[in-house]
């Protein structure tokens, strides 16, 4: 344990001193990561949430309000609706998503508003048909 900051001594200075002797006695040799690089995001000003947020980036989550979720939901369903293997099946993705967005429209959450509209089922399976017509011009066409 450390000595208390005599009164009447800067505080600065007091950790200066501090941090000179620690040196001197060699405590800082040999410390984990020692002549590495610092890790990305460690030039940024302070926030006293770093340490949450270090965290969520390693175990690979994120937090956002429900309204700009559900808009990431959204953009997932309507590619997997196009990638979907059946147009039943892209009908149903969309059918589904838009049941949550239309949930969200009559009772927001707090938050950002949503600032979108159901999907067009039947457009939606216009375009999915659309991408699935082979090439003009393939072979046996």
């Amino acid at each position: 344990m450390t000595e208390r900051k005599p009164p009447g001594v800067p505080f600065e200075s007091w950790v200066d001193r501090q941090i000179r002797t620690a040196q001197a006695r060699g405590e800082f040799d040999g410390l984990p990561g020692e002549g590495e690089p610092l890790p990305p995001g460690t030039d940024t000003s302070y926030d006293e949430l770093w340490w949450i947020k270090r965290k969520m980036a390693r175990e690979g989550l994120s937090v956002l309000p429900p309204s700009l979720a559900l808009r990431k939901e959204a953009e997932d369903a309507l590619a997997a609706a196009y990638a979907a293997p059946s147009e039943q099946l892209a009908r149903r993705i969309i059918t589904d998503i838009n049941v949550r967005i239309r949930d969200m429209m009559f009772r927001p959450p707090p938050g950002p508003p949503l600032g979108m509209k159901p999907y067009d089922v039947e457009e939606v399976a216009r375009e999915w048909r659309e991408l699935r017509k082979p090439p003009r011009g393939a072979a046996g066409v």
